[in-house]
This record gives C-alpha cells, sequence and structure tokens, in this order.
C-alpha cells in the first residue's frame, strides 16, 4: 500500500493517512446565527475518513462576512452550533481543524455592521457580483483599513481561533489566499499602503506574521496551519513578483513551527495530468522545512509521485470530496470517482450535499 495511504504525524496530530479534505465553502449555515448545524454535521461526518478534514472558511467576524450562508466562529451561538460536527468527525476516528477566513474586499455594505464599505488593505473594487438580501449586486469598493481596524481584526483572529479550540476542533488553519483579506496586504498588485502594513514585502507580510503571533497565544503552533496562494487566482489582483514575495514569507514561516504550510495552487484536473502547468510545490519544498501540502486537481498518480518525490507530505483536494464521501476507500482501491454537480455547489439543503452515496 502506498505511503499516501499511511498513518502520519503532523506536528502534534497524528493523521490517519495523507490525504487532506480541502476547505470547500458550501455555504449551508443556519440563519440568523450563521451557524453550523446538524446537516453540516452529516456532511464531515460522511467524509471524516480523509486524514485531516479542513473544515469550511469561517469568517472571524461580522466584517469578515461576505458569502451569504458562510458559518462563523466569533459568537456563543457560532461556538455551539461547531461542537456536533467535530464530535461527528472524532466519532468516526477523524481530525478536523477550522479555517479561519476574513474576506475583506469580496463582501458589500449590505453585509457589513451598520452597512459601512468592506475593508481591505487599500481601496479596491473586485470584479463581479455578490449576493446580498437585495439581490445579487456588483461588488463596490472597499475601504483601506486603519491602524485601529488592523488591529483589532488581529484581535479577531485569535478570538476565533480560542473559539474553534472550545469548539473541539483538533487546530485552526489561517486563510491566507485567494485575495481575501490578509492576502490582499501581501500582494503589491492589491496594497497601496505608505505605512508600516505597506511598501517592501516585510511590510506587506506584517498582518500574516501579526495574525500568526496572535493566534499563536491561544492554540500551539503545532496545532495552527497556514493556507496560501502564490499563484495569482483572482482578476486584477496578483503580485508583481511572486516568487520573490511568498519565498519570502515561507522562508520566515520557518521560525513558526508550525502544524503545515497548505499551498493552493489553483491547477485543474487537465494541466496536473498533461502537464500543462507546472507545479509551484517543488520551488517552496525548497525554502519549508515543516509539513507542506499541495492542493489543486490532483488524481491519484499525481499524489503519489508528489509524495514520492518529496515535494509535499500531504496532499489535499477539493471537489473530489464533495461528491465522494468516500474518498480516501475510492482512491485507495482504484474505484472510478463520481462527479460533482456544480449546481448544488452553493446554499440548499441536503441535495448535492449530503445525498452523495458512497461504494
Amino acid at each position: 500500500m502506498h505511503t499516501l495511504f499511511h498513518t502520519y504525524k503532523m506536528g502534534s496530530v497524528n493523521l490517519a493517512n495523507r490525504i487532506v479534505m480541502a476547505p470547500l465553502t458550501r455555504r449551508r449555515a443556519s440563519e440568523p446565527d450563521l451557524a453550523a448545524n446538524q446537516l453540516i454535521a452529516e456532511y464531515y461526518k460522511q467524509r471524516a475518513s480523509a486524514g485531516l478534514v479542513v473544515a469550511e472558511g469561517s469568517q472571524i467576524s461580522p466584517e469578515g462576512y461576505g458569502f451569504t450562508g458562510s458559518p462563523g466562529c466569533y459568537s456563543k451561538a457560532q461556538v455551539a452550533g461547531w461542537k456536533p460536527i467535530t464530535d461527528a468527525v472524532h466519532q468516526q476516528g477523524g481530525k478536523i481543524f477550522l479555517q479561519l477566513w476574513h474576506v475583506g474586499p469580496w463582501s458589500h455594505r449590505l453585509l457589513q455592521p451598520e452597512g459601512k464599505a468592506p475593508l481591505a488593505a487599500s481601496k479596491v473594487r473586485p470584479q463581479g457580483e455578490v449576493l446580498t438580501p437585495e439581490g445579487r449586486l456588483p461588488y463596490e469598493y472597499a475601504r483601506a483599513m486603519t491602524v485601529d481596524e488592523i488591529s483589532y481584526t488581529i484581535r479577531d483572529f485569535g478570538r476565533a481561533a480560542k473559539n474553534a479550540m472550545l469548539a473541539g476542533f483538533d487546530g485552526v488553519e489561517i486563510h491566507g489566499a485567494h485575495a481575501y483579506l490578509i492576502d490582499q496586504f501581501i500582494m503589491d498588485g492589491t496594497n497601496k499602503r505608505s505605512d508600516a502594513y505597506g511598501g517592501p514585502v516585510e511590510n506587506r507580510a506584517r498582518l500574516l506574521f501579526e495574525v500568526i503571533e496572535e493566534v499563536l497565544k491561544h492554540i500551539p503552533a503545532g496545532k495552527t496551519g497556514l493556507r496560501l496562494s502564490p499563484r495569482a487566482v483572482k482578476p486584477g489582483m496578483a503580485d508583481s513578483k511572486p516568487e520573490t514575495t511568498y519565498g519570502w514569507i515561507v522562508d520566515r514561516l520557518n521560525d513558526s513551527s508550525l502544524a503545515y504550510l497548505h499551498i493552493s495552487e489553483m491547477m485543474t484536473p487537465e494541466e496536473r495530468l498533461q502537464q500543462t502547468v507546472q507545479s509551484i510545490v517543488p520551488y517552496y519544498r525548497e525554502i519549508y522545512k515543516g509539513v507542506l501540502i499541495s492542493c489543486g486537481g490532483h488524481g491519484l498518480e499525481s499524489a503519489k509521485a508528489m509524495i514520492d518525490a518529496g515535494h509535499a507530505d500531504l496532499i489535499a483536494y477539493g471537489k473530489p470530496f464533495i461528491s465522494n464521501p468516500d474518498l480516501v476507500a475510492r482512491l485507495r482501491s482504484g474505484a472510478p470517482l463520481a462527479e460533482p454537480d456544480k449546481e448544488t455547489f452553493y446554499h440548499g439543503g441536503p441535495r448535492g450535499y449530503t445525498d452523495y452515496p458512497a461504494l
């Protein structure tokens, strides 16, 4: 049996295998508390055979909210809502982390406290539309955060991390990827600040490392992960020198002894299979000394190859876990994978969520 299916010690957490369920936004939290519920508990219970489940991005504060129906981790009701989920996964012998999320500019004043403009590193306007209580509307300009707003947002990350542990999670993953708030500060294409949080990379990465420092006040480093996406993923939002910027960040992460670094490669299965796009993980493997997770378009063979080459320690799967609750067993036996119904990715009830059958 390939080492992909062997047990693995990740920091202080023992995993049943090297397969990770990537965080997947599904937007099925209960209103008005935006709390996880019994349907969500069933969903994660079905997928608990993954060595590690990283639960969907959960906003750290009301200001961090932008995707209707996404759960939070800042209130007592939300902590209570997550407890049945962690219990369900643990009863199946699984491990589960919670992804801590602040969407930054990917919101709308109709979703924000007091109707204020969303927060970002600098004044930016995302492309596209956002679902609001008044229907789908174009994104508006976000406003540059004040230093005071940065300070309380850092504290919000720490509070959410503490709440995650109270809810029974085995750890947390800080969401520093995909052009959300932390990534807005990292990228020179979206960070135009002239204060201590703008300019050279050490300033643009300041928020990230201050968030890590705050989270580590509440959770051991061995239970704290980080997700980054060095490859640009949003139109008009990128860094001009990603290898230099994220390389500097990844090198400095060696001082933090985190549970893992999770790199979202943003590759499709076709790109991975046909090798039309080069993986960026080997570049960061040369820099990073800790546990490294590769995510994006993996099949069984690409996962095995990456593990065998030593480029990554764990392999994360996203969409395949949506339609294959028993993905680990299917990969192990070589069984065919079911295709997900994209129409049911977001919102709704059990259809396209908990009704995918196991083999």
